[in-house]
């Protein structure tokens, strides 16, 4: 897997690819992932490349297969994704390939408009079989008085009233008929009326079914309407209204046998077309069957051969335009692989030449490679989440694994709580190859990825709810108490005894609502419980009172031994940059500056801990006050934890007092020292190993000095700093602001882990109030009805604890873990300003069709 403690170490190469062997070890190279290619034509726009006819064939061949997964999954057909990953196609088939699918694109597309037509035709004739059932009882017409009618005159001249005969109005009267959407009928007809003003009868019936829509095979209710009207002007619009309100409207039959007549031949043409449209389907499935068989594998194919031109279009020509040439990242513990990979390429492209690499020295940067697996990705994305590592500096995820946890569980320690998220994550882990999870929506497959951060966050929650005693708000006594009530009892004393200590007796029982146990008294205190908190404290009044003392004190002692930590691994950073004048002036008076102040609370109150007892702990001193009082010398004088301890305290505040100045001004003169020649400390570099950019004065500093590795600082000497110019007045401000913002982040960042206090204060509350408003109502209920009850109890008890215990609680207590580490810890010796290594990988294309259908 490689080490986590560092990224991998780098080397740039350079390939030599012949042209007819390139897009053959591309493709090698691509299928084992092993290099990050450099862009060599980046002044060249990207439809000035020499590969850019070639990258349009690839869309082109995707434009073609997204078209058939389209009509492949409109046919309900199945696309056989399997876990069969084919090569890049060789060049002779390629071709061949663009031929294949672009027939059977013309053909699908030629077979599919048959289709539509087919059915556009069937679903008229059908509209139209309705509407002449429908308009049968609208109008009767007598045949036989046709012949006498009257010529119809004109408008303009004589009037529609003249003509007492309602026969003479048959002279010119017309019928339209069709089908209009339900929604339409009111604004159609109120057109009509306005429009034709009042010469127009119009009826409408609603169909029994609702029909689909010829043009966009919508299932809607339709209305049947029939127009009667006189005039050809009057006509004229009605026709326009219909067209504007996308009626479909079909021939009406003047007689009755010429309805019966047309009835006929539309029965005999649906039965047809029913056929005709069957063996197209038909057809067309089979077509669509014999494509999905391949389509899989023709995606995978043409996504892998366009990734391997975007490729070769970062690369450039040599001189001759024979021999293509490229600058890569690679790890060095991978370069026989890729010498491997450009033999297998070369080879199978039956190249006389071979392709060859070679590393080439650098200046530059290299990316940042940390190999996970599955257990470790989800620690590394938190981390990156933050920024990517700088090149080979210390990678704090490897840390994380343990302490983000811990962390989180000091907040959210509880017993049954932890247990619960531990048996989800269980269930993740033990169900990671399904294809539901992988394949999830978003939020899901948030929780998958994170599986084993969940699966450590519950285990380490059931250790701290151990500690806490605590499970579901209730404290489990497994060892029993070491508290002991009756030895308070004055009759189990002597009268010495009993004159000295405050007993109880029937008296004090009787009177008193709240009893005290004194330690201090004879076989009360009977020693302290083997693991965690004793569970007598769950019965106590100030409970509250000993857990806030405890977890506040504990929170501050995580702390500290958390930034401590983050400090010293600053210093494995300056060791392996060669920096070690970073160690002297920064780190140690880093590390003087927090343990002379916060490591010495810490050991007062471990001390505290264990000196004193419960006979003599009324006479201990307050911590807060000595802490207060060694900033306040000479101030009011104290009793002291322990002897000697004002000369102590005094000693601590000239350490740190000497500390600041140090680390205020003591790089900067060492550098200005150094920039004027007196001599070298612990610097050396060797081609990009020391390009990590920590501050604008180490840049000026590093790149006028040309130091080998392996060579001493007395074989050396002193070397004269030249080239670039030295600011001294920037390097020392920026040297102050550090400093300032390092002495006040001690102080903040120490309150700031109050946080593991305070939230599993918070938890714990909301917990005993869950329990108190639930569970205690259900269970005191009485026999009678009191498991009727229990059932919806226990049921909105288990809703209520996952989602506002364990879903809004968990992620209160994840983001807060996340700060501690981002803010607290990494601040003390993570920069995180490299770039990611992103191999030529075809891993990381996607195979999804969704991806493919536009």
């Amino acid at each position: 897997m490689g080490s986590l403690f560092r990224s991998e170490s780098m080397c740039l190469a350079q390939l030599f690819l012949q042209s007819g062997t390139a897009y053959e070890c591309l493709s090698a190279l691509g299928e084992k992932g092993l290099v990050q290619f450099r862009d060599l034509n980046q002044n060249v726009s990207s439809f000035q490349r020499k590969f850019v006819g070639e990258v349009k064939r690839c869309e082109e061949l995707e434009r073609i297969l997204a078209y058939l997964v389209q009509e492949i999954q409109r046919a309900d057909i199945p696309l056989p994704e399997g876990e069969a990953s084919p090569p890049a196609p060789p060049l002779k088939q390629v071709l061949e390939m663009q031929e294949q699918l672009q027939k059977l694109e013309v053909e699908l597309r030629e077979v599919t408009k048959n289709k539509e037509k087919l059915r556009k035709n069937l679903l008229e004739l059908i509209e139209y079989t309705h509407m002449l059932r429908v308009t049968r009882t609208f109008v009767r017409r007598n045949v036989e008085f046709e012949p006498t009618y009257e010529e119809f005159p004109t408008l303009d001249s004589d009037s529609l009233l003249d003509y007492s005969s309602m026969q003479r109005l048959g002279a010119k009267l017309g019928f339209v008929s069709g089908l209009i959407n339900q929604g339409k009928v009111e604004a159609f007809e109120r057109m009509l009326w306005r429009a034709c003003k009042g010469y127009t009868i119009v009826t409408c019936a609603e169909l029994d079914e609702p029909l689909e829509d010829p043009e966009t095979g919508e299932v809607m209710k339709w209305h049947v309407f029939l127009i009667s009207f006189w005039g050809e002007q009057i006509g004229h619009k009605v026709k326009k209204i219909c067209d504007c309100y996308h009626c479909h409207v079909y021939p009406y039959p003047s007689t009755a046998a010429e309805r019966q007549e047309i009835q006929e031949g539309l029965n005999t043409r649906i039965q047809d077309l029913y056929t005709v449209l069957h063996k197209t389907e038909d057809y067309l499935r089979q077509v669509l069957c014999k494509a999905a068989e391949s389509v899989c594998a023709r995606v995978v194919q043409v996504k892998k051969m366009k990734a391997v031109y975007h490729t070769l279009n970062m690369c450039s020509f040599d001189v001759t335009s024979k021999c293509l040439v490229a600058e890569v990242w690679c790890p060095e513990a991978d370069l026989q692989g890729l010498r491997r990979a450009l033999e297998d390429g070369s080879r199978e492209s039956g190249a006389a030449i071979p392709s060859f690499m070679n590393t080439i020295p650098t200046k530059e940067t290299p990316p940042t490679l940390i190999r996970t697996n599955k257990f470790t990705e989800g620690f590394q994305n938190i981390v990156d989440a933050y920024g990517v590592g700088s090149y080979r500096e210390v990678n704090p995820a490897l840390f994380n694994i343990i302490t983000f946890p811990f962390l989180f569980a000091v907040m959210f320690g509880d017993l049954g709580h932890g247990f619960v998220m531990f048996l989800f994550a269980l269930l993740l882990v033990l169900n990671e190859d399904h294809p539901r999870l992988t394949q999830s929506q978003e939020i899901t497959r948030m929780f998958f990825n994170g599986r084993y951060i969940l699966l450590l966050m519950g285990l380490f929650s059931v250790y701290t709810g151990l500690i806490y005693n605590d499970c579901f708000s209730k404290s489990v006594n497994i060892f029993g108490s070491g508290w002991n009530v009756s030895a308070m009892y004055s009759a189990s004393h002597t009268a010495a005894e009993r004159s000295r200590m405050s007993l109880w007796n029937e008296s004090v029982v009787k009177h008193n609502r709240v009893l005290q146990l004194d330690p201090s008294v004879p076989g009360v205190f009977q020693g302290p419980y083997p693991l965690g908190i004793d569970p007598i404290w769950n019965l106590a009044t100030n409970r509250l009172t000993f857990l806030n003392s405890f977890k506040m004190k504990m929170s501050v002692i995580l702390g500290i031994i958390h930034m401590t930590f983050g400090v010293v691994l600053g210093i494995f950073n300056h060791l392996h940059f060669r920096k070690k004048f970073n160690i002297y002036l920064v780190s140690v008076p880093e590390l003087l500056f927090l343990l002379c102040i916060f490591g010495y609370l810490i050991f007062m109150i471990f001390h505290k801990w264990l000196v004193y007892s419960a006979e003599t702990s009324r006479a201990a001193p307050s911590i807060l006050i000595e802490f207060i009082n060694m900033f306040l010398f000479p101030g009011s004088k104290t009793s002291g934890l322990y002897s000697g301890q004002e000369h102590v305290q005094r000693l601590l505040l000239a350490v740190t007092a000497l500390s600041v100045p140090i680390l205020f001004l003591g790089k900067p003169l060492f550098l200005l020292w150094l920039h004027n020649g007196r001599g070298c400390f612990g610097v050396s570099r060797s081609g990009y190993t020391l390009v990590r950019k920590d501050s604008e004065e180490e840049v000026s500093l590093l790149g006028s000095q040309d130091v080998e590795e392996g060579s001493s600082r007395m074989e050396d000497g002193c070397r004269a700093v030249t080239g670039e110019e030295f600011n001294f007045g920037e390097i020392l401000m920026t040297q102050v602001i550090h400093s300032i913002e390092y002495c006040l982040g001690c102080i903040s960042n120490t309150a700031s882990y109050l946080r593991l206090w305070a939230l599993s204060l918070a938890h714990a509350q909301l917990s005993d109030v869950l329990w108190a408003m639930l569970m205690r109502v259900g269970l005191r209920v009485d026999t009678t009805y009191g498991v009727l009850l229990l059932l919806p109890v226990i049921a909105l008890f288990a809703v209520l604890t996952i989602f506002i215990l364990l879903i809004m609680e968990g992620l209160s207590a994840f983001l807060h873990a996340i700060r501690l580490h981002w803010v607290e810890f990494q601040n003390k010796f993570y920069v995180g300003a490299g770039t990611k290594f992103v191999p030529f990988s075809f891993r990381r294309l996607s195979w999804k069709f969704s991806d493919e259908v536009a």
